[in-house]
């Protein structure tokens, strides 16, 4: 009888693609691991991947080869195309507790020489210079409100109370500020974000593209090689923004925040039909006609076994993701960078522009700063508008996070739990607790039975937060 062995392939001792090529091996030889890889160089690695991922197309091979990228001093809108991955796992540089510098933005290479550069900068340090101005106000307050425990020193109160008044005043934070993000990520994934990047309509993104191949060649020289621009996405790029603009003229005003247009009429019975059929022997078709003859009251019992177990920190099972939902949804820019981490679900955003106006936090009133916040917001509107005449996309950088931006989005019930569970927390930002409230409230309209279970705080804490002008 053979024993069992688990150990690790050390990256310490072999490379991605060394790695990579050892687990595609074991399908046809005997040897263990360790022995083939072993037989291994770099050289021949890389034959063996421009034979079977290259020329055959075996790309899943590729999966094993893992890196790591760092990425810093790239703005916060270059950051949204490196995200844009569904299966890397990204860390990024946090507004909420680290401030910005005014000189902490990103000035699109496109702009050298033009005209509007000068604008774009005076704007940008407007927006920088208000929100360093904001602090002190608003910190003011909040230490009013949390006042500084017995002993505890002040750098501690301030780390304790920071994002209480930091989540107001980053709300003029706009794209163009600098940002850093950890980056981890497959060779098959991450060619196909260099690929992406290489498309993008921006020459910032398209230079970090080609920097991220570069770092990525020195340690998978032959996975992303042949990572290159796509045509496809730019000419679907160019078709649809054209036939948008001639289809039908947009409509400017705020609509509800979340709108919910589909979902499965039937997904309780599926959710509990699917849960039956895991567990037992029945077809579906036989589990389906059961859970469909029972009462009211028969499936809220069997739903309460299916979740009576759950602990606070338990995933729930698999076949929630049997019933979906599609929402049209509104919110400011930075509830949406929040909520663009949920990267298992399907997003569709808009671009970023100032059209849809901004929201107001509550703060900035009661510090006495909403009017010098609207100044800086309606300037940025101003010069985004002029921007974009030029280049819509290079506007974008100007757009400060509390301008509201659209969002299609689709996810099983499975992700809404994490999703409402997460961002409906008394510690997420207001803005996007919002968001997460009003999509369970969606939810329980339509499946009571299913929704109930979501621990979600019974206060809904975030309207203090965000002012309603008259």
């Amino acid at each position: 009888m053979l024993k069992e062995k688990i150990y690790l392939l050390s990256p310490k001792k072999l490379s991605p693609e060394v790695i990579a090529v050892t687990f595609a091996k074991t399908s046809r030889s005997p040897l263990g691991f360790n022995e083939i890889a072993d037989e291994l160089s770099n050289e021949s690695s890389a034959e063996f991947h421009e034979k079977w991922v290259v020329g055959y197309g075996h790309a899943s091979v590729a999966e094993h080869a893992v890196l790591h990228i760092a990425i810093e001093n790239v703005s916060r809108m270059a950051i949204e195309s490196v995200q844009s991955n569904r299966l890397a796992s990204y860390t990024e540089k946090s507004t909420r507790y680290q401030k910005w510098d005014s000189n902490a933005f990103v000035i699109p290479p496109e702009l050298n020489g033009h005209p509007l550069k000068s604008e774009y900068k005076k704007t940008v340090q407007l927006l920088f210079k208000t929100y360093a101005d904001s602090i002190e106000p608003t910190r003011a307050i909040i230490r009013e409100k949390f006042p500084r425990k017995e002993g505890e020193r002040n750098e501690l109160w301030d780390r304790r109370i920071r994002s209480k008044y930091v989540d107001a005043c980053r709300f003029l934070l706009p794209a163009a500020s600098y940002a850093n993000v950890g980056m981890t990520a497959n060779a098959r994934v991450l060619e196909s974000a260099i690929r992406k990047m290489l498309s993008s309509p921006l020459e910032e993104v398209r230079q970090i593209g080609k920097k991220i191949k570069i770092a990525a060649q020195a340690e998978v020289p032959t996975l992303v090689k042949y990572a290159d621009s796509v045509p496809y996405l730019t000419e679907a790029e160019k078709e649809f923004s054209l036939l948008s603009k001639t289809c039908c003229a947009p409509i400017p005003t705020r609509e509800k925040s979340v709108q919910l247009l589909q979902y499965d009429s039937d997904g309780e019975n599926k959710i509990l039909t699917s849960a039956l059929y895991r567990f037992g022997e029945l077809s579906f078709t036989q589990a389906q006609h059961y859970i469909e003859s029972l009462s009211e009251e028969e499936r809220s019992e069997i739903t309460s076994k299916l979740f009576a177990k759950m602990g606070k920190f338990d995933i729930p099972l698999r076949e929630l993701e049997y019933s979906t939902y599609t929402f049209d949804l509104l919110m400011d820019q930075g509830a949406y960078y929040e909520f663009k981490r949920h990267r298992t679900m399907t997003q569709t955003p808009q671009n970023l522009t100032t059209n849809l106006g901004y929201a107001t936090p509550s703060l900035l009133v009661e510090a006495n700063f909403e009017d010098r916040y609207k100044n800086a917001m309606d300037a940025a509107a101003e010069t985004y508008q002029k921007v974009a005449t030029f280049n819509p996309h290079l506007a974008a950088y100007l757009v400060p996070n509390g301008f509201y931006r659209r969002v299609l989005a689709s996810f099983n019930l499975r992700q809404a739990y994490h999703l409402c569970q997460l961002r409906a927390a008394k510690n997420a930002h207001f803005s996007i607790r919002k968001i997460a409230r009003q999509i369970y409230a969606e939810l329980e309209s339509v499946h009571p039975l299913l929704t109930k279970y979501m621990r979600l705080p019974k206060e809904e804490t975030w309207q203090e937060y965000l002012h309603t002008s008259s």
